[in-house]
């Protein structure tokens, strides 16, 4: 907060009275000067004593940093003999895989722009993304051919199973073929800026449509530079990949981020819950990234999984995509007394950086998202009357640091509606911030049910409905009513063998709750739809919901 200190910062909040913005309590990150910079040679420039960068999980390949970055330096050569420039989109469908980040790092050298796609995508998905994005190139593995089977781009195959062609699909090469290329120091290399752009996301599209987030390399070094400070890694240290590459949260920590810090990424092509838990014990990992619906499946099945898998070397988890309530954590911790629990919030539009817990002090303020990352800056605005709120005030969350986004791909009003003028995100989360700068986040401010004026957070009666005993998995959404505008409706997943009606569930949360915020409608489902960061899909609810009160 050094920077800051001609303004009155409240040393305990991090608050500043004059301005109403809420400051960083962590110190600031070391940011390059050099304005002629892409992240791809700001990670591979910083010194470790780091061995292996990546092992394939299933196969035990690895890949050294040394044959890491020489990969990348061919890959590079080829794109550019290839007619690859700066400003160019190349697209990436892929699983999880040891190639994926040389895939990434080779493009983004160029000054050329990435964009990842979920394999689980339909043909149509990535027709509309391809439509929007225009990639020069794409890069796929031959099982998923049939997913850009419509389209003419040239491809790249990851595997060699070029004979698995049946699309008719123009297949240039494969990745191995590149690999094996000399790397030419003579290749054209266009001047890249940090404010060049680097990566192309498509946000999830919880709430509405699916969005292109424009992040610079500017923005991907802030993020280079977080992760590596907000773990201060010793070499040795490994990560499991459970995550999906083409999520933020994958592509920054494990396809860049982490290489900077000489750390090893162990990675699984999809996660499976043996599969995790054994290459855990046969790779003596020590970091576990996960998503909460991976903790709270950890914590039911904790007996059965320390009878059969060895996680002595496992020292710390890390979750994001939604918060934890204090029964997830603490019972977390009474299964597995050697681990510790950190909590990360982000928004693929923040770069995937904006507040986190990095003790596991700090990740026992119950239900919190932790605390602003360095260099990062917020804002607590009501959404009614634009005002800015003080500690303790619930509004909207404004996040303003150097991860924050350039702007959403050819879409300028959906970029004025979340970015203002002063660098501000307006992130659609309402939180608040406490005294001692802790942000609570309490739900998505698109999500909340407006039932007679009253707003309700769906997450408040989703947290109430995990506490019932037979209830195994829960989600609320808002359900339209002529009389009321909407009410709350809840989608319950019943633990095995329970008998629980819809009435007892209607009781159950009516006797803890204000009137208006009563569940009116329950329906038993095997599973809660949820995306792959674990955020609930209440599109696909309410679209469930909806369809089936119209037979």
């Amino acid at each position: 907060m050094a920077e800051n200190s001609s303004l009155a910062i409240d040393p305990r909040s991090g608050f500043c009275r004059s301005n109403s913005t809420f400051y960083s309590k962590r110190n600031p990150i070391p940011l390059p000067k050099n304005d002629f910079l892409d992240v791809t040679t700001f990670i591979s420039a910083r010194a470790h004593h780091g061995q292996i960068a990546f092992i394939d999980a299933a196969t035990g390949r690895h890949l050294t940093f040394s044959q890491l970055w020489r990969a990348v330096d061919s890959v590079a050569t080829c794109l550019s003999d290839m007619g690859i420039r700066k400003g160019h989109v190349v697209l990436l469908l892929s699983p999880n895989s040891i190639f994926f980040p040389i895939v990434c790092l080779s493009v983004m050298s160029l000054g050329a722009i990435i964009t990842t796609t979920n394999p689980l995508n339909t043909p149509g998905e990535i027709g509309k993304q391809i439509a929007d994005s225009k990639p020069v190139l794409a890069f796929t593995i031959a099982p998923l051919l049939p997913k850009l089977a419509g389209s003419t781009i040239p491809i790249v195959l990851l595997d060699d199973d070029v004979n698995g062609n049946a699309t008719g699909a123009k297949i240039v090469t494969t990745l191995h073929q590149m690999m094996k290329t000399e790397p030419s120091g003579s290749r054209v290399r266009d001047r890249v800026n940090q404010d060049d752009t680097a990566t192309l996301l498509y946000s999830s599209g919880t709430t509405g449509a699916s969005k292109g987030v424009v992040s610079s390399h500017r923005n991907l070094i802030a993020m280079v530079q977080t992760v590596i400070n907000r773990f201060s890694l010793e070499v040795g240290e490994r990560f499991i990949c459970t995550v999906p590459m083409f999520h933020i949260y994958g592509l920054v920590a494990f396809a860049t981020g982490l290489l900077a810090s000489g750390s090893t990424v162990i990675v699984l092509s999809k996660f499976e819950m043996h599969d995790m838990l054994s290459t855990i014990e046969k790779y003596r990992a020590t970091y576990l990234p996960l998503v909460p619906p991976i903790l709270v499946a950890m914590v039911n099945a904790a007996d059965q999984i320390q009878k059969k898998y060895d996680l002595s070397s496992l020292h710390s988890a890390l979750s994001g995509g939604a918060p934890l309530s204090k029964e997830v954590i603490e019972g977390f911790l009474e299964k597995y007394p050697n681990v510790k629990i950190l909590q990360g919030y982000g928004l693929t539009e923040s770069t995937g950086i904006g507040a986190s817990t990095d003790s596991l002090e700090e990740s026992r303020r119950y239900g919190t998202a932790g605390m602003l990352s360095p260099s990062m800056e917020a804002m607590v605005v009501d959404p009614e009357s634009g005002k800015a709120l003080t500690v303790n005030q619930t509004g909207e969350l404004w996040l303003r640091g150097p991860s924050v986004m350039k702007g959403y791909f050819s879409n300028p009003e959906a970029t004025t509606s979340t970015l203002d003028s002063k660098g501000w995100l307006r992130t659609g989360d309402l939180c608040y911030m406490d005294q001692d700068g802790f942000i609570f986040i309490v739900d998505r401010l698109k999500e909340l049910i407006k039932y007679k004026g009253y707003q309700v957070p769906p997450a408040e009666l989703e947290a109430l409905l995990l506490t019932h005993p037979e209830i195994l998995d829960a989600a609320v959404i808002p359900f339209p009513d002529k009389e009321v505008g909407q009410f709350p409706m809840a989608y319950v997943v019943r633990k095995p063998g329970s008998k629980l009606s819809e009435t007892q569930v209607m009781e159950f949360v009516g006797k803890q709750v204000a009137p208006y915020k009563r569940i009116r409608r329950v329906a038993f489902v095997a599973s809660i739809p949820k995306n792959p960061s674990g955020k609930i899909l209440r599109k696909d609810l309410i679209k469930l919901a909806t369809s089936a009160s119209n037979l």
